[in-house]
């Protein structure tokens, strides 16, 4: 064999090994749209908040000019709506882990998933949309839903289907849970 073979074939070896370490480097994710004129909350996007105005999810979502104004207003509110469901499903993941992991033999883990997931569904419907924002430039509608953690446990209480230590359990750590999320920390 000839010497120039094996460089050749070392060479694209070497090619290749550099675009499989590029792909494995760790994604940084801008955080800020940068719209010129925009609202902060279209800037900043989804995301979680413990202020003074309480614990809050906001979900933010985006749809592009369709031809009608009113199927863009409802895909762009659906959306919000949709990012809203993906933080709380996160959330009840955690209470739902916690929950299972504290009563012990009490439930099984699938029955208060279950739970969960249909208490989810009931939850959302206190994610109101309160603020909409058109890019001049692009067409494009920025819809804001917004769910407050205090109008959720008291939509938790209300639920008949769900089990009362499990309803106790939520009314008594959701706080803790959303904090501990809120600061990026997940489960205990």
């Amino acid at each position: 064999m000839k010497p120039c073979y094996f460089l050749g074939r070392a060479v694209v070896w070497l090619g290749i090994v550099s675009l499989l370490a590029a792909c494995g480097g760790k994604t940084l994710v801008e955080s800020n749209l940068g719209l010129k004129g925009a609202p902060d909350w279209v800037n900043k996007g989804t995301q979680i908040l413990k202020d003074d105005g309480g614990r809050l999810i906001h979900g933010v979502g985006m749809a592009s000019p369709m031809g009608n104004i009113s199927l863009q207003g409802t895909t762009a509110d659906d959306r919000a709506r949709a990012e809203v469901a993906r933080v709380l499903s996160s959330m009840m993941d955690v209470v739902s882990s916690d929950y299972a992991a504290s009563a012990g033999k009490g439930m099984s883990e699938e029955a208060v998933s279950r739970q969960i997931k249909n208490t989810t569904r009931v939850m959302l419907s206190g994610a109101k949309i309160i603020a909409r924002w058109r890019d001049p430039k692009t067409g494009n509608l920025f819809s804001l839903a917004e769910m407050d953690m205090k109008q959720t446990k008291e939509l938790v209480k209300n639920i008949d289907e769900i089990n009362a230590d499990l309803r106790a359990y939520f009314a008594k750590e959701s706080d803790n849970v959303f904090d501990r999320i809120a600061a990026g920390g997940g489960r205990k």
